[in-house]
């Protein structure tokens, strides 16, 4: 059962997907055990809510990411940490 749960590969292939897209870390939600088919939907509070496939890598679950991410209005950002609300002046 141990292959059914995400792990810190899984959740850095999900985040380098939506860091490019511009959307900030603390509105994706990830379910910790993986389901098939997976899943991928923007929830009524602006959550991005994502379930990782069994039967199918990371890899590929990511590249259909990108896509309805991108179907669901989301556009690569010009930075990569546009997520990072620290840089404020003061």
């Amino acid at each position: 059962m141990a292959e059914e749960l995400i792990g810190m590969e899984d959740m850095a292939e999900i985040f380098e997907v939506t860091d490019a897209l511009g959307i900030h870390r603390e509105s994706v939600r990830v379910e910790l055990t993986k389901e098939d088919p997976g899943s991928i939907r923007k929830v009524a509070d602006g959550m991005v809510e994502i379930t990782l496939p069994v039967n199918e890598s990371t890899e590929v679950f990511c590249r259909k990411l990108r896509i309805d991410l991108e179907a669901m209005g989301y556009r690569p950002s010009d930075s990569v940490l546009n997520y990072d609300d620290d840089d404020e002046d003061g």
